[in-house]
Order: C-alpha cells, then structure tokens, then sequence
C-alpha cells in the first residue's frame, strides 16, 4: 500500500541564514511533526535583530506573489491543506498572503489558516512598520482560523489590557464575535500573565466561542529570552493540529515544547536549541494539561 503524502502547509514568514526565526524556526517542527513545509520568505537576512546587526533584504509584495504564482502553475497551492503566516515586512505583503488563502480556500474549503500576529512583546513594545497592527486587525482576523498572539498582541488587538483570566476570555469571544467568517474561530494567548495567577507561572489560553482552557506552566526567569519562540510555538500548534489532536491537546504539546526548549537554552544564547533538542518537538518530556476555564467550583 503506498503510504500517504504528509499535508502540505504553505508557511509565509521571515528567514535568516544564521539563527532560528520566522521559516528558519517553523521548517524543522513542521518536518519532525510529518508536515511538508512550503515555505515563502518575506525577508532573507544573515540573522535576526536580536544579534544586532543584520544585512539581507525585505522582499517586496510583487516578488511574493511571483513566487505563489509559481507554486499555483505546478498545482501546489490547492493541495495545501494549511497556510501559517508570522511577521511581515509590510501590510501589502499581508494582502498577498489573504489572496493565497481566500484562493486555496475555494479549492479547499476546509483549510486552517494559523496567524502568528506578530506585532511586539512586552518590555520590547512594537516592533513593525506602521500599517502592520491595522491590517492585523481590521483584514487578517477576517480570514484566519486560529490566532496566536502573545499577550501584549492581544491587547493591540482588541485595543484594552486585560488583568484577569475572565477578562481575557470575554476579550477573545468579543474578537471572535466580531470576525463573522466561516470555519473553526480560535484564540491562543501566549505568555499570559494577570492578577490571578501566581507570580511564579505562566498562563496560555485557548478560546474558542463555546470553551476556554488554561494551560499553566512554571515562569522561566531567562534574560535574555530567545528569538523565535512565537514562531516554534505556532508550527508545532500546526503541526499536532493536522495530525488530527483538538485544539487544547495541540496547544498543550505546543506550551511543552516550548517550555522544554526555553529551559535547556544556555543562558545568554539568543536562539532555541532546535537541532540538540528535536526530540521535544515530536513528544515533549513535560506534559501540561489543559484545563477547563471557568475552573469548576470546589
């Protein structure tokens, strides 16, 4: 019996020939996970900014969509059963990436787009060209099916801070209300922390329109914290997704991935250990459970 082709997923993210971010980080969790990683560059860059300085340049829209109409001649883009978008140089190249999903869509209609809204961090604040949080907001929610954002994103998103857990859950359903697209409408706030959680966690919440559940973790001190980390999380999230788990198992191998990753990087270093750690990626050594929001009363 000939075995099955492992699903296609068309990744449009940054790439840097020296470090783990954007496609550079996606790539390897996708493959170890059985996923065929499709990857479009939006920058070629000798490393991240978290080195300091970088060259390389910022692909323009047009050399974006040349590249996808390449893919489209040999049939490519209809077969992909998932499309992962992150940081984006500006928010023309965003255009082209909802053009690429709305066409595989009405071949596929299906199709799990996951938007990693990269927009900044705490401590860091924002990081992208102006344009990029509107279009985030006003045209990418429309079309995505899963939203990954960290919570400062969150906030950017739905325009207020959130300070407890309850509140990040009415937030995330009042985004989701506001989308009225079709398909599954998923938020997945990383690295949440609010008053009513010890200080010494970590919280990642999944909200769907019916169900929430939080996913705790130890709070890992790490100065600095590497690059990539957001990108990691969305490709294994993807990953475990189209190898058929429901969405709060898949993020729960996801945050133990990652929590894995965090805590064997060498202090000091500005990228995850990837290759010495690629066992974590398919079967994570710690195993955080998900557990139903609103927790039930005692």
């Amino acid at each position: 019996m000939k075995p099955a082709a492992p699903p296609l997923v068309l990744s449009i993210q940054s790439h840097v020939a020296y470090g783990h971010v954007g496609n550079a980080a996606a790539m390897l969790p996708l493959q170890l996970l059985g996923v065929q990683p499709v990857a479009v560059h939006t920058v070629q860059f000798s490393n991240h900014t978290g080195y300091g300085e970088f060259k390389g340049q910022v692909f323009s829209a047009e050399h974006i969509h040349d590249v996808l109409e390449g893919l489209r001649a040999r049939g490519v883009l209809a077969e992909c059963r998932a499309v992962l978008s992150g940081y984006l140089g500006d928010a023309a190249i965003g255009e082209v990436i909802l053009s690429a999903v709305q066409e595989i869509r009405r071949h596929r209609p299906d199709l799990v787009y996951l938007c990693d809204p990269v927009m900044g961090d705490v401590g860091r604040g924002l990081f992208v060209r102006p344009g990029i949080p509107e279009f985030l907001r006003e045209r990418a929610l429309q079309e995505a099916s899963i939203l990954t954002p960290n919570q400062f994103e969150f906030e950017l998103l739905h325009g207020s801070t959130v300070t407890h857990t309850e509140d990040a859950v009415q937030a995330a359903r009042k985004l989701l209300g506001n989308a009225r697209r079709r398909g599954p409408d998923t938020i997945v706030i990383t690295s949440l922390r609010t008053a009513d959680l010890p200080a010494d966690q970590l919280s990642t919440l999944v909200v769907t329109a019916t169900n929430a559940w939080t996913i705790h973790t130890p709070f890992l001190d790490l100065h600095p914290l590497p690059n990539g980390m957001g990108d990691v999380f969305s490709a294994v999230l993807l990953g475990h997704l189209l190898n058929g788990h429901p969405i709060q198992d898949a993020v729960a191998l996801a945050v133990g991935s990652l929590y894995a990753l965090v805590a064997r990087t060498v202090p000091g270093q500005r990228d995850l250990p990837l290759i010495a750690a690629r066992s974590e990626l398919i079967s994570p050594s710690q195993h955080f459970k998900p557990v139903a929001w609103p927790p039930p009363q005692s």
